[in-house]
């Protein structure tokens, strides 16, 4: 991976050579079409407006320049100056960055926006530690099963190939009784046709994205939590940008990040919609899977509970009102 980094590193660098104006070059995650990708992109405009032209942010969506799970490192080391990813990629390294993947402590945006409002300092603790600086986060629609055939309780998805993208939605899997199977939203269909997976959770989002119509006929609408990416950048990038600068991208990104949370409100029901349009089964989960996937999520909170340690506890007790 740090060849890799390292790579394309010496290509963006030659690449900016010829740019007379600051010009940071960002990884985002989804397709242009999506719409994280659409606020990043007038996250970008934004900030070329406001600084008239002196810092320009390239913004090369899609996951081309680098994968989820190498985002993080790639501002980190300088790679690229800044970045888009979904931030409970990073479990593994601090479970603080799945605060967002629990599932069923927060399943409405303003829940999980009070959640993120309060899981925001400790964020953006960690990440100064090592060198990077949080800009700002925006919400995914909420997960929903999506499955090849209907389901009435989880023991009917007992064994299945399920569809991960994190380490808090293999451990979903593995409660489930399925069999976690790591897989990038880029590469969903083709998994899917192959017999790498045979049902998954996700957004609404990512299925129309990857026109899930296409490989799947039943959605249900869970609404098991709401993930997050986050918007990073390097320090020393910042750093030297001129004050003026510093000041029109923070403002930048409390615009993106008030746009973002918007969108994903506004934009949920119609991409919800847009499965049921094209010929999905989209249904409210059977109360039985409700039932399961609740003891789950009190599994999942306890669990993340131990790990994440007495900032965790302080960040519940204030999200439960204790």
């Amino acid at each position: 991976m740090i060849k890799k980094l390292l790579t394309v590193s010496c290509m963006l660098a030659l690449a900016g050579t010829a740019q007379a104006a600051t010009t940071w070059t960002m990884s985002a995650e989804q397709p242009d079409n999506n719409y994280l990708t659409i606020n990043v992109r007038e996250f970008a405009k934004d900030v070329e407006e406001a600084t008239n032209g002196s810092l320009k942010i390239n913004v090369q969506s899609n996951s081309i320049l680098l994968k989820r799970p190498e985002v993080k490192r790639g501002v980190q080391q300088g790679v690229i100056q800044i970045g888009e990813a979904l931030m409970s990629i990073n479990g593994n390294e601090d479970a603080m960055y799945e605060v967002d993947s629990v599932p069923f402590l927060a399943t409405s945006f303003d829940d999980a926006q009070k959640l993120w409002n309060l899981a925001r300092p400790a964020i953006t603790e960690r990440l100064d530690k090592q060198g990077l600086m949080l800009l700002y986060a925006a919400p995914w629609p909420s997960q929903g099963f999506y499955t090849k055939k209907e389901i009435s309780s989880l023991d009917d998805l007992n064994g299945s190939r399920f569809r991960s993208y994190s380490a808090a939605t293999s451990r979903l899997a593995t409660l489930m009784g399925a069999t976690p199977t790591t897989v990038n939203s880029q590469e969903v269909p083709q998994a899917f046709s192959t017999g790498v997976i045979d049902s998954m959770i996700t957004s609404p989002s990512t299925g129309v994205d990857t026109q899930a119509w296409d490989y799947v006929s039943h959605y249900y609408d869970v609404q098991a939590f709401i993930p997050l990416n986050f918007v990073i950048v390097n320090k020393r990038a910042f750093s030297r940008l001129s004050e003026a600068e510093q000041t029109a991208l923070l403002a930048a990104s409390e615009r993106a990040e008030t746009r973002g949370w918007q969108m994903g409100r506004e934009r949920t029901e119609e991409l919800t919609k847009t499965l049921s349009d094209h010929g999905m089964t989209v249904l409210p989960p059977p109360d039985a899977v409700r039932a399961d996937m609740q003891k789950i999520g009190t599994t999942m909170a306890d669990e993340w509970l131990a790990k994440a340690g007495p900032d965790g506890q302080k960040i519940l007790d204030a999200y439960r009102g204790n």
